[in-house]
């Protein structure tokens, strides 16, 4: 499957796609991508240095004619993020990614496609691979673990670096030229509950909400996507006082940085009702999914008997779970005052894991305004401290302020244009969260940018890449190189 992407044009760039999507390289297992990436340095003879945390930076001279040109950081991240439909049978500790191209797009075969940030990864070996690419003095910078905690970035010591100039290759919009980003902090909720024997009169059913599209918990929180923690929990919440329902497990959502695409939860009812329960499942779940029918239509919501579970979460607890769960806002907080139609501030109930006498609810809350951020968490804490839980904030990362007197941003704007007809790039800021904040605690003095090709589903098994687009950005990052600006 990789011969094909590997006809793509520019070869340069999905050779080096191809290659480095035949290695595993799961957030916090990344010990095969960084030999592959030193081995790969060490094959062009270029120093090559891993750092105390497992970042690989790579050192290239600058080009004949170049060198008076400040020099420059390329940066992308190693990890991807690992998720797969439900029906497809893939291990990505062990295996590489099945490509294929459909249409203008590159696709993965039921997973996410690592194109979040291998296009970034695989740009930066092409250029230094390259024989006849003018480029400044480079420092190649491949971080680890940005997609579950950024402990790269945080533990990237200041001095390794010289260059003036940080080009970060992780923007997923081809017009959009980044300079901010939102910082973000993981607020996790836990608390044990006694469990008890299921009564006699009781009959078991497993409750599955799936086949929601998902996506990135950042750039796609204002969508309206389906949330399965949040649609599993108002399929419940009623439950016990029409059926007696009673909760023996909750198993839902998956990535901190991903919007939640399934739920299981396995229930216990009265006997007595389990005719009026199945009728009333199937009128919820028809107007949960006329409610979700354009932005969800492949959503799934269905009821099927199982054997009765032995034990069930004590009735206290799992009303207070269900009201928790429900008032924890999930999306956007607030809107931007500041940069018309960017989200300042948003939630994602990422995790629930109800099982054997313990809860566990992780959400990832961001902002670009840091008292925003932490005001959101402690909603968030205040809301899951009254069920008596215990709230743990980790992970703390800041967000990247806009410098909209950038030198690289006054050589980047015009070029775009000159490239695109005359089309003004969107200069912006994200509601993802980028490195270069934290790059910048160490490297206050450096300039950065952020910009990459159209990338669509990221965090998803419809994580896709567009050919053209990938075209469209090789053009904008060569042109880029040769226009650095001189010391």
């Amino acid at each position: 499957m990789s011969a094909e992407i590997r006809q793509l044009e520019p070869k340069a760039l999905w050779n080096k796609f191809a290659d480095l999507n035949a290695v595993p390289r799961p957030s916090k297992k990344e010990e095969r991508v960084i030999k592959f990436m030193k081995d790969f340095g060490a094959s062009l003879g270029l120093e090559t240095i891993e750092d105390e945390v497992g970042n690989v930076i790579i050192k290239k001279p600058a080009t004949s004619g170049m060198e008076d040109r400040k020099p420059i950081v390329m940066q992308s991240h190693l990890d991807m993020v690992h998720q797969k439909n439900n029906d497809t049978v893939f291990d990505f500790d062990n295996q590489g990614i099945e490509m294929h191209v459909v249409g203008d797009w590159v696709k993965a075969k039921g997973t996410t496609l690592g194109a979040d940030n291998g296009l970034g990864v695989a740009t930066i070996m092409a250029i230094l691979e390259s024989k006849d690419i003018a480029h400044p003095a480079l420092e190649a910078l491949f971080t680890i673990d940005e997609e579950t905690g950024m402990t790269g970035a945080m533990g990237l010591k200041g001095g390794l670096l010289k260059g003036k100039i940080l080009l970060n290759l992780d923007t997923e919009e081809d017009d959009e030229i980044g300079v901010g980003c939102a910082g973000g902090v993981d607020v996790t909720a836990t608390r044990t509950y006694e469990q008890e024997e299921t009564p006699e009169f009781k009959i078991g059913f497993k409750v599955t909400v799936k086949g929601l599209r998902g996506g990135h918990s950042g750039m796609q929180i204002h969508e309206g996507l389906g949330n399965a923690n949040k649609i599993m929990n108002r399929v419940l919440f009623d439950g016990f006082e029409n059926y007696g329902l009673r909760i023996a497990e909750i198993d839902g959502g998956s990535l901190r940085n991903a919007i939640p695409r399934e739920s299981n939860a396995f229930v216990a009812i009265d006997s007595i009702h389990e005719e009026a329960f199945l009728s009333d499942m199937e009128a919820i779940a028809q107007e949960i999914k006329k409610e979700y029918k354009t932005m969800e239509p492949d959503m799934v919501i269905e009821v099927s008997k199982i054997e009765t579970p032995s034990h069930i979460m004590d009735l206290g607890v799992q009303e207070g779970l269900t009201r928790a769960i429900y008032a924890a806002l999930n999306g956007v907080h607030r809107m931007s005052a500041d940069i018309k139609d960017l989200v300042e501030t948003s939630n994602n109930v990422a995790r629930v894991i109800v099982k054997d006498g313990a809860i566990k609810i992780g959400c990832l809350t961001r902002s670009s305004v840091e008292s925003s951020k932490w005001d959101l968490a402690n909603m968030l804490r205040a809301t899951f401290e009254l069920t008596g839980c215990e709230v743990e904030f980790s992970g703390d990362y800041p967000g990247w302020t806009p410098n909209m007197d950038s030198d690289i941003l006054k050589v980047m704007v015009p070029l775009y244009k000159e490239l695109n007809g005359g089309e003004e790039p969107h200069v912006a800021a994200c509601h993802a969260g980028l490195e270069c904040g934290i790059l910048g605690t160490n490297y206050p003095e450096m300039d950065m940018i952020s910009f990459g090709p159209n990338i669509k589903g990221a965090h998803s098994p419809d994580e896709r890449a567009q050919i053209s687009s990938a075209q469209k950005y090789w053009k904008f990052v060569l042109e880029i190189l040769k226009n650095i600006p001189k010391k």
